[in-house]
């Protein structure tokens, strides 16, 4: 089981840490510059940093889009080394659990856009009740669900 914990001061250097497999840098964008993007939009948005046995083992960017309005999954990523034990699966409970109490507004919808060549994340979306909606942007699909 992981843990999320809110990305600070005292542990932003560990998602810099964060190593992506290769060819993983052309689906998915590393923490640095999914870090500047929360301070951009830092009142509409949480970075975490995923934890397992008290140790950074991946990150993820919860967002919410007042013009649609939705929640948005950002920049998941499982460090390199700890891949294929589950904690992403694990970490997308635990995000939707935190826009389930809808810390930014009410919409119950979850977007997240995924490359569509990333065949292992679009596999762990469908799992956990994501719908490819049939918007595309550029070589990244849209998928949705409710939080319920």
């Amino acid at each position: 089981m992981v843990e999320l914990k809110p990305i600070t001061e005292d542990n932003f250097v560990d998602a810099f840490n964060l190593n992506l497999a290769p060819g993983q840098e052309e689906w998915v964008s590393h923490p640095i510059r999914s870090l500047a993007q929360a301070y951009v939009y830092r009142d509409q948005c949480q970075p975490f940093g995923i934890y397992a046995d008290g140790r950074m083992v991946g990150y993820v960017m919860v967002v919410y889009d007042w013009d649609i309005p939705e929640y948005d999954i950002w920049h998941m990523v499982i460090d390199e080394a700890e891949q294929g034990r589950g904690y992403g699966s694990d970490a997308l409970d635990q995000v939707i659990a935190y826009i389930r109490t809808r810390p930014f507004g009410d919409s119950p919808r979850v977007a997240l856009t995924c490359h569509k060549d990333n065949a292992v994340a679009l596999s762990l979306y469908e799992k956990k009740g994501f719908a490819v909606t049939g918007a595309v942007y550029d070589d990244e699909v849209e998928l949705a669900r409710t939080a319920g």
